[in-house]
């Protein structure tokens, strides 16, 4: 496990000392605009793999970006291996008799390269190394101001917070409650409530705050009870899938839809009829499979089934009310930061009002995600080179595909931004369909599929052990990816 240290961090001083070494010229608009690859290949008739490597000579920048990108990737797969060795390391150091009331620095790095909200962050500092390096510190704030927008994450990082509030979380576990009591609020019976239906609340209150919520309660009512290694990946697996595909309902809710809303004049009517149906259907099926995969567990785990004690501690409609506005202005404003900043500021000191009926709010886990979502926002500008040719050279059937598989690797809110700057995608509704679809069909496969995901992990990591497997969670998703894709296809 040192040597797997070892090579991430020389990878990253490597690849900032390789990309300083290469000449780029200077003074060139990073990244290099579409337009200007589309030109130079203009009646050239080259096929995809001349397409790139054409690209790759007019802007070699944008390859040494990639690589940094994937370089991002493969650490992720590496995450769980090295916060398990970070543990191992801090309980070796807490066993010396030294080690009373001081800090082990090598397991504090350990826990840092662990955490998958950060990686995308941590690469971006060779990226941002080398941008300043060939384009001056002029190209970094050009790039940081022109070419990039941090909506999204500032947008997350409140709805999280906001979705978190007592108040919410006790309203939507009320609502959900309801249903619950059908299956006397057993294990079984939240984890068909939550699985099922706070997907599909996503579309109202938004993914994040889906996410945020379905994760809680899960913590709450099923986690706790200790299922098996394979139905805490098959829930968590599932949970991501349904998420993505829950917020299609509406034209306001998942982030790959608003990336391209305006763009293709996405309403309300268009996303329920060609993509909602789809999604209850999927989410309903893929549901009912894997609880009758385990059922004999869910049979077992309700034989030990100890109803909680309620809280009683009600909290006054007027206060649930107010919260649920901040979360409606923070919807209505998600494209105006300092309107989403201002009302989560006023949120703030009215929860200090009424601290009697308020928990401490937990600010950690959004604002991690939230850095994850503007590291990967980072990153992505620097792959429409490579992107955009892959798309546009797919048909009907085969852009679902593509669309599904690129999103394990890149979020499917970028999948979507990046077709929206295709042309061919501006009129086409098939093809509209093809990729919107085939993004967030495959937004549970990975935890950056979807921008939600990281949310659901640093809620629910600490009933996984060593850390959540990115290979288990890939494969625990398979299934439900292939049931969701086949109701989008078939139907």
């Amino acid at each position: 496990m040192k040597r797997l240290l070892c090579i991430l961090v020389i990878s990253i001083f490597a690849t900032t000392g390789i990309a300083l070494c290469s000449e780029i010229v200077a003074n060139v608009t990073i990244p290099t605009p579409l337009p200007a690859y589309e030109a130079a290949e203009l009646g050239k008739n080259l096929s995809l793999p001349q397409i790139l490597l054409n690209r790759i000579r007019i802007s070699p920048f944008n390859l040494i970006a990639t690589i940094i990108f994937f370089l991002a990737i493969i650490h992720t797969f590496f995450a769980a291996k090295i916060s398990k060795y970070a543990k191992r390391v801090y309980k070796d150091f807490a066993d010396k008799p030294e080690s009373e009331n001081k800090v082990c620095f090598f397991a504090e790095i350990c826990t840092f390269l662990g955490e998958v909200e950060l990686i995308f962050g941590l690469w971006c500092v060779p990226l941002v190394l080398v941008i300043a390096y060939n384009f001056g510190w002029a190209g970094v704030t050009s790039y940081f101001n022109n070419s990039v927008s941090f909506e999204e994450p500032i947008f997350v990082i409140v709805i999280m917070s906001m979705a978190s509030t007592k108040p919410i979380i006790t309203l939507a576990e009320s609502a959900l409650g309801y249903v619950a009591k059908i299956g006397n609020c057993s294990p079984k019976a939240w984890w068909l409530t939550i699985l099922a239906l706070s997907p599909l609340l996503g579309s109202l209150i938004t993914e994040p705050a889906a996410m945020t919520i379905g994760a809680m309660l899960l913590a709450k009512k099923f986690y706790h009870c200790s299922p098996s290694n394979a139905l805490k990946y098959a829930t968590l697996a599932l949970l991501f899938v349904n998420i993505s595909v829950g917020g299609t309902l509406t034209h306001f809710a998942a982030p790959p839809v608003l990336m391209v809303a305006n763009k293709w004049s996405l309403n309300l009517s268009r996303m329920f009829l060609e993509f909602g149906t789809h999604a209850i259907l999927g989410i309903a099926l893929s549901t009912a499979t894997y609880f009758l995969i385990f059922r004999k567990e869910f049979k077992k785990m309700s034989e030990k089934f100890i109803p909680d004690g309620e809280d009683n501690t009600k909290i006054p409609k007027y206060i649930s009310a107010i919260h649920i506005a901040f979360m409606v202005w923070t919807v209505l404003t998600v494209h105006i930061p300092a309107l989403v900043v201002s009302g989560y500021l006023f949120l703030l000191g009215f929860m200090k009002a009424t601290r009697n009926h308020q928990i401490e709010l937990g600010i950690k886990n959004p604002l991690l995600v939230g850095f994850f979502l503007a590291a990967l926002v980072t990153h992505g500008k620097f792959q429409t080179w490579w992107l955009s040719p892959i798309l546009s050279s797919l048909g009907e059937t085969s852009l679902f595909l593509g669309s599904t598989i690129l999103t394990a690797f890149n979020d499917n809110a970028a999948i979507t931004y990046l077709a929206s700057l295709v042309p061919v995608f501006s009129t086409n509704k098939v093809l509209q369909k093809a990729v919107l679809a085939g993004a967030v069909t495959g937004g549970g496969l990975t935890v950056i599929a979807n921008a939600p995901n990281p949310a659901g992990q640093s809620i629910l990591a600490k009933y996984f052990g060593n850390g959540i497997s990115p290979v288990k969670l890939f494969l625990g998703a398979i299934l439900p990816t292939i049931i969701v894709g086949s109701c989008f296809v078939l139907l």
